[in-house]
This record gives C-alpha cells, sequence and structure tokens, in this order.
C-alpha cells in the first residue's frame, strides 16, 4: 500500500503544508489505484533506497519520465519518490546501529527542500532531488542546525590557520550545510551543532585536530560592508576563516533569498526583512555578489582561534 501510515505519519511529523499533503496524497492514492503505475514506480523506489544504488541520477531521469507519462509535475513525483524510499534509509539506519532521532532530524531536510518549491516554482516537490544522495549513502547527517559529512581539503595551495593548523591537499576536514530550516544562526544554535557533530565525526580526527569546513554564498567576505551590523550572517562567517572567495555580477543563489521573484529587476525584489532590503540594494547598486569558503578547527567545545 502506497498511500500508508507511515507516509501520511511522515508529512504529519514535519508538518507539510495541506497543498503538499494533498498533492502528495493523491499521487500515492493513484499508485494505489493503477497498478501499472505503481509496477513502474515500486523498482525505482527500491533502487534509490539501497545505500549504494550505483546511478541515482537515472533513477531519478526514469522517475522524471514517468511522471511525465503520468501527468504528474516532475517534482512532485519526485519528492514521492524520495519519501517512500526514505522507509528503507530508515531500515538502514537501524541495521546500522544509528541512533533513529538522527534519522529523522536528518530527513527534515525534505521539508526544507519543499518549502523552497513551493516558494520558488508554487509546486509541492523538488527541484533539487539530485542533492538528496548523501542523505540516502548515509554519508551526510544533520545534528542541530547544520548538516555534516566527510570531505578532503580540495585546494593545491596549503593553508594554515591562525591557530597553526596547517591544511594540504587530501585531508580529512568536517564539510557542513546550511539547511533553510528557518532557525536563526545564533551562537547557542551554531556551537550546539558544531558540538553534535564534533561527537559524531571525531573518531576520524584520532591524532589531528578536527576541522569543520563551508562553503557557501553566506561566506561571501563583502557582507560586511552591507548586511547589517547584528545579522547573525555576519556572526556565522566570524566563526571561519576565508580560505578563497570569488564574485561576479550574476546572483545565482538570489533565489534563496527572493523566492519566486529572484528574477526581477533590482528595484522590484521584495525588501520585507532586513536582508531582502540588503541585497535588493546591492543588486540594484550594480555592485558584485560571490561567495567564499572558509574553515575553522575545533576542540569539541569551542572554536580554536
Amino acid at each position: 500500500m502506497h498511500n500508508s501510515e507511515y507516509i501520511q505519519s511522515f508529512m504529519k511529523r514535519y508538518r507539510y503544508p495541506e497543498k503538499a499533503i494533498d498533492t502528495f496524497t493523491a499521487i500515492e492514492k493513484r499508485l494505489d489505484a493503477e497498478p501499472d503505475f505503481a509496477a513502474a514506480f515500486d523498482p525505482l523506489v527500491d533502487a534509490y533506497g539501497k545505500t549504494d544504488c550505483p546511478d541515482r541520477r537515472g533513477v531519478l531521469d526514469k522517475t522524471e519520465e514517468l511522471a511525465r507519462s503520468r501527468g504528474i509535475n516532475e517534482y512532485s513525483m519526485l519528492f514521492v519518490l524520495l519519501m517512500n524510499a526514505s522507509r528503507e534509509l530508515l531500515e538502514n539506519y537501524r541495521a546500522a546501529g544509528l541512533d533513529e532521532a538522527v534519522f529523522w532530524d536528518t530527513m527534515d531536510d525534505l521539508r526544507c527542500k519543499l518549502l523552497e518549491c513551493l516558494a520558488c516554482k508554487e509546486v509541492a516537490g523538488t527541484f533539487v532531488a539530485g542533492w538528496f544522495g548523501g542523505f540516502y549513502d548515509m554519508r551526510m547527517f544533520k545534528y542541530g542546525r547544520f548538516e555534516f559529512h566527510l570531505t578532503d581539503y580540495g585546494f593545491d595551495i596549503p593553508f594554515t590557520t591562525k591557530c597553526g593548523v596547517h591544511l594540504k591537499n587530501g585531508d580529512v576536514m568536517v564539510n557542513m550545510h546550511i539547511p533553510s530550516t528557518g532557525v536563526p544562526l545564533t551562537d547557542d544554535v551554531r556551537l550546539d551543532s558544531y558540538r553534535r557533530a564534533y561527537k559524531a565525526f571525531k573518531q576520524y580526527f584520532p591524532d589531528k585536530p578536527f576541522v569543520f569546513c563551508c562553503s557557501s554564498w553566506l561566506l561571501y567576505p563583502e557582507h560586511r560592508q552591507f548586511l547589517p551590523e547584528k545579522s547573525n550572517i555576519l556572526r556565522f562567517m566570524s566563526d571561519f576563516e576565508i580560505v578563497s572567495w570569488e564574485e561576479g555580477d550574476h546572483f545565482g543563489d538570489a533565489w534563496r533569498i527572493f523566492g519566486k521573484y529572484a528574477e526581477l529587476p533590482p528595484e522590484q525584489l521584495p525588501t520585507d526583512t532586513s536582508l531582502r532590503r540588503a541585497y535588493a540594494d546591492r543588486l540594484a547598486s550594480g555592485k558584485p555578489t560571490g561567495n567564499g569558503f572558509g574553515v575553522f578547527v575545533f576542540d569539541g567545545e569551542n572554536i580554536v582561534r
């Protein structure tokens, strides 16, 4: 049964908007009512749910083709795939002895991407389905406010932190991502997340410093020139030492701030928040925007300066 208690409780757990629940429930009911539809869909769920799925992109492509053949929005169908595949992911967590609470926290990213899709496309679903592979591979996990996974320092030019840690190409670090949960990036929230991630990943740093890294538009150094002084983004930036950054005339992350209005001329952009006002003014002035890559050393309790 596709329109199962699991699917309904999954959506209610994260308080999905009514529009989304109605959209996804309608698809689940069609899967139950149309055996040939289910026969095409279920193998895709089985394939995507495996931690060692060899071709996640191929599964997503076939899901999109199936959606088109049934007259269903592709973003919505992809989301239904991810929800159904999460059942096997939960079993994989249990089999690996991982904390089930981490699973439920990590799966909140689907809600974040759902709300982004509603805001940007006005459709219940996800337009970034390719992003989720790391979660279903059980490589990326959410601890507190942020999501984390192991990565390597990928620059040919070494970098030495202010506290004397020397980083070179190939050194192991913990990369972090900032889901759009709506939770402010306050000092307490950030430190709580870092401490949780440290406990989860410290085994990979038995005899060397523990280093976090992040690549994001939030780490654009010029933010200090145009964001409000009390901005939590600036406080988040202050955690990092910026290794490299780049800027340009096109702001590819505008949708993260302005949603469906991102392509409007700067003078027509909404200015109902301090962040939107700051970026609308920046774009209207013709000045560049950008992103940065930063690192910091952590001792389990605090950032090492």
